[in-house]
């Protein structure tokens, strides 16, 4: 059964998630500490093909006033790099995300120190979860 993957191109890191097999629910997976783009994308490849995913949202950074933020264009420099090498991708408003993904950490009680490693996949997790929400189903095959 095929799966959607989400990402949060951050600058230092990737974070990754995963739709269930039904297109219904978006979970963290990892995060990815950057390397150069084609190894990063090596990696993003190897999840594709270990867990079926058919296609890839990847969140776009937009500044209040909607206009792309340079993060913007390293998320679609990202996008290009995996439609190279066949990949389906999606693009998903993702402004605040990050807030949100640190609010929630704070809220379940993980210490600050250890926020860092996770808020990128969950960031990653409500950009795909908007995504399914939006538009999983008529996705899923």
């Amino acid at each position: 059964m095929t799966r959607a993957m989400g990402l949060d191109v951050g600058s230092k890191t990737i974070g990754v998630a995963l739709s269930d097999p039904t297109y219904l629910i978006a979970q963290a997976k990892e995060t990815i500490r950057h390397s150069t783009q084609e190894r990063d994308v090596d990696q993003l490849e190897a999840i594709i093909r270990d867990y079926d995913v058919t296609e890839v949202v990847i969140g776009l950074p937009r500044h209040m006033n909607n206009a792309l933020s340079d993060s913007a264009r390293r998320a679609q420099s990202y996008g290009a790099a995996l439609v190279r090498r066949g990949v389906r991708v999606f693009y998903q408003d993702e402004r605040l995300t990050t807030r949100q993904a640190t609010e929630v950490l704070k809220q379940t009680g993980v210490r600050r120190e250890n926020r860092k490693a996770h808020v990128d996949a969950i960031a990653a997790t409500f950009i795909l979860q908007a995504w399914l929400d939006r538009n999983g189903r008529k996705h899923e095959q």
